[in-house]
């Protein structure tokens, strides 16, 4: 159990009202409804009261969160490095519920960026064709219009996520060190979200997988040109969907990754991080750049946009070698 759940359950053994444990402590009941609902953690003189009256020891109060020195109950605190940065209840819940609200918009985003260049493909598929009487102008005209402001409604997105987002950046760019019982609670929220985060994973990847079916259907069965092409359309719809899916449930549960410091954001991933940060960022300018250039140039739109699953395959490698070489020295 975590601090909130054991201040709950020793005022509900004593009999006592929030308001009568309140009054003990000389506190609002506000200030004990907020220890017991984890969205506040009581200071240190509060916890030794309420070892106190509750006739429990700290250690059980806090157990592996503060340690004992010498077998007794003299709290101390370990001596921290100017750069740790400590993350209070209120802000890790604070980022918690932020990220919650903002996950299905951010993958709406992404999904918007995946499918822009879907009726591009289309309209160029009816073209070549020779159906509709729509013209190779008319289609390119109407296709990169429809993408371009695809693509800035998410970069709208994407920058307005940014600039909210700049309040948190120091949770995943430096070291931080938790308040009492923030590890507890969001241990225990990873914990109840985990078969949700399974799901999603699962259905977003099975949707990747399946996207492909049509279009290998159509050219199985010798479909004309239109019909293959209209298949990478569809194909590109499944995908966002798919992603939509996978963008959502990580952006909620990377919220309890990053307050944990587990998997990429552990204090030795996040000094790579900072190391590599410049190349990450040339890296995608320039193969964005590669992207507008090479689909300008040939206006093979329905083929150039497998560059950024190239481009994505060969940044995770090229980063592994440069974190490795990192380590290395």
């Amino acid at each position: 159990m975590i601090l909130a759940e054991k201040i709950t359950e020793e005022r509900k053994k004593n009999g006592w009202s929030q308001e009568e444990m309140a009054e003990k402590l000389s506190v609002s009941r506000q200030a004990v409804s907020k220890w017991e609902s984890a969205q506040s953690t009581p200071d240190l003189q509060k916890v030794l009261r309420l070892a106190e009256i509750f006739g429990v020891s700290i250690d059980y109060l806090l157990k592996d969160e503060l340690k004992s020195e010498t077998g007794t109950e003299i709290l101390e605190y370990a001596a921290e490095e100017s750069s740790v940065r400590s993350v209070s209840m209120e802000e890790a819940n604070a980022f918690m519920e932020w990220r919650r609200k903002t996950a299905p918009t951010l993958a709406g985003a992404v999904a918007l960026c995946i499918i822009s260049p879907a009726l591009l493909i289309f309209l160029a598929g009816l073209s070549d064709s020779h159906i509709g009487n729509i013209s190779e102008n008319m289609a390119t005209g109407a296709g990169i219009s429809v993408l371009l402001l695809l693509v800035a409604a998410a970069v709208v997105i994407f920058v307005s996520y940014s600039i909210h987002g700049q309040q948190y950046e120091y949770l995943e760019k430096e070291r931080i060190e938790t308040a009492y019982g923030v590890t507890g609670l969001v241990q225990e929220r990873k914990k109840d979200y985990e078969s949700t985060f399974t799901r999603g994973i699962a259905a977003g990847v099975t949707l990747c997988i399946l996207a492909v079916i049509p279009m290998f259907a159509a050219i199985a069965f010798s479909q004309p040109d239109y019909i293959i092409t209209a298949t990478v359309s569809i194909l590109l719809l499944l995908v966002a969907v798919g992603v939509c899916f996978i963008v959502r449930v990580s952006t909620i549960n990377g919220s309890y990754v990053i307050l944990l410091q587990e998997g990429e954001y552990t204090p030795e991933e996040k000094r790579y991080k900072k190391k590599t940060e410049v190349f990450t960022t040339a890296y995608w300018c320039i193969v964005t750049a590669i992207y507008l250039a090479w689909s300008f140039q040939t206006r093979e739109w329905d083929k150039t946009w497998i560059l950024w699953a190239v481009a994505g395959v060969l940044f995770g490698g090229v980063r592994a070698v440069m974190q490795g070489r990192i380590k290395e020295k």
